[in-house]
This record gives structure tokens, C-alpha cells and sequence, in this order.
């Protein structure tokens, strides 16, 4: 067999590609993409608390990501005596937006999220690259959690108005088909949703319908009518990706690395 001599030059190329085959070895997946700003807005009755394992994820691979708990749930469920409505989230997530300069967003919202974020984007239209809905609501001009739920639930709202209290307890990890091993986790973690929430209308003027890339993602081990409708609807509308997931509501629970892979998808 011939040898090839060995010469500062090729012990330099040799080197240089091991190096570069090495680096190529310990870059995380997905590290060639650029870095991304991920906005991760919760549901009722959560909190930040519910995507850290799709935020660890998606910090992993280079990317920022903001996940706050809105005003009156999860680490700040101590400001719900405030009673915080539709418009005080909105704000939240809106002004993390403006203040932290943040631009080409990716903002998730999920369940009743879905309003919030569709809210979002009246205000922060030009910062939003993308926007997912994950089995969420996508609303109408001035439509409220009230008139988008089920009789039973808005009988329990109106009764807890009267009443004067200040949040509706939540509904329990079974209801939603979270996975058996993590509900008392979930159950633990949920606080009252502020009552303030569910009468306050969402004012849209067609912000959301010009974002670029629009996604609804259903998770499908959830039953629900109301979903199950929207995801039909937007399925046959050119301008949004549907998705479906195999899991129950809390996707971000059930299934952290199939979520994490569609949200860098429709990154």
C-alpha cells in the first residue's frame, strides 16, 4: 500500500477536518438555522410553567424563547384579586414583544391563548413571522371565551359573576386527556382563570389574516367539537398549515419533541 508522506500540510488539512467534523458532531440539531425568537403564550387555567420542556428544547437548539405566565395565572396568580381581562393579556405578551425589540417572532398561543395572540397581532403585526395556534381558539372580531364555549360553561361564569368571585376554578387534567403519569403534575400546577377574561371581546381588524405563515395544530386525543370545526375550516384555506397531533390537549406536555419539531417547521 502506498503511503502519503506526511507533510506540515496535510497534518494541517488533516487537522482542519477533523475539527470541522467534530464541531459538525457536538452542534446541536437544528443549530444550522438561524436563531429565532419563540413567543409561547398559555392557556386558561396555566401558566409559563406548562412549555418549559418545549422551551428547553427549542433553548437547546440556539433559540430564544419567552414564556411568561399571564397577569392573575401560574407565578403571578397572586395579581388575579387585579382582575385582569382579555385586554391585560394581550398587553402582556404585546409589550415582552415591544420591549425586548423582538422581531421575526414566532408566536404560539395555545387554547385560549389563541386569543390572545390573535390580539397580539393587531398590535405587533410587522415583529410576527409566524403564527401557531396549538388546539386553540381563532377568533372573530368580538368574540369572547363566552360566546365561543358550551352553555354549561358560560352558566358557571355568569353564576361566579354574581357571586362577585374572582376566577373560575380550573377544569381538571382527566377533562383535557393529558397522559395518566403527568396529571397530578398539571393539576398541581393550574390556578383560577380570572373571571375578568371571559366577557372581555377581542377587537380585530384582519391584523392576524397578513401575518406569512399561519399554522393550527389539533391535538387530537382532546374531544372537542369547536376545535375539531376550526381545523376543518382552515384546512381548506390555502393561506394556513394544519397539523394534527396524537395526543390530548396539553400537547406541550404530552408530546414536547413532536411539538418542538412542527413549531420549528413553521418557524
Amino acid at each position: 500500500m502506498k503511503r502519503t508522506p506526511l507533510t506540515r500540510r496535510t497534518i494541517l488539512s488533516g487537522s482542519a477536518a477533523a475539527a470541522s467534523a467534530l464541531a459538525a458532531l457536538a452542534a446541536p440539531a437544528g443549530a444550522q438555522a438561524a436563531p429565532r425568537s419563540f413567543v409561547l403564550v398559555h392557556g386558561a387555567w396555566h401558566g409559563g410553567w406548562c412549555w418549559r420542556r418545549v422551551a428547553d428544547r427549542l433553548e437547546r437548539q440556539g433559540h430564544k424563547v419567552y414564556a411568561p405566565s399571564l397577569t392573575g395565572l401560574g407565578d403571578r396568580s397572586h395579581l388575579i384579586r387585579t382582575r385582569p381581562t382579555v385586554t391585560t393579556h394581550i398587553d402582556d405578551i404585546a409589550n415582552i414583544i415591544r420591549f425586548e425589540d423582538l422581531q421575526r417572532v414566532i408566536l404560539v398561543g395555545h387554547s385560549y391563548g389563541g386569543i390572545v395572540i390573535s390580539g397580539v397581532a393587531e398590535k405587533a403585526e410587522k415583529q410576527i413571522a409566524s403564527i401557531v395556534f396549538l388546539d386553540a381558539f381563532v377568533p372573530e372580531n368580538g368574540a369572547t371565551i363566552m360566546s365561543m364555549s358550551r352553555q354549561g360553561l358560560r352558566d358557571s361564569v355568569n353564576a361566579a359573576i354574581k357571586r362577585g368571585e374572582f376566577g373560575i376554578p380550573p377544569a381538571s387534567a382527566a377533562y383535557f386527556n393529558v397522559n395518566e403519569r403527568d396529571r397530578a403534575f398539571v393539576d398541581r400546577k393550574c390556578t383560577p382563570q380570572p373571571i375578568g377574561t371571559y366577557n372581555d371581546p377581542v377587537k380585530l381588524t384582519g391584523a392576524r389574516e397578513k401575518i406569512a405563515k399561519k399554522t393550527y395544530i389539533r391535538a387530537k386525543g382532546f374531544n372537542s367539537a369547536g376545535f375539531d370545526a376550526i381545523a376543518a375550516r382552515l384546512r381548506a384555506d390555502p393561506g394556513w398549515h394544519v397539523h394534527d397531533m396524537p395526543c390530548g390537549h396539553d400537547a406541550m406536555i404530552d408530546m414536547p419533541d413532536r411539538l418542538t419539531e412542527l413549531l420549528l417547521a413553521a418557524a
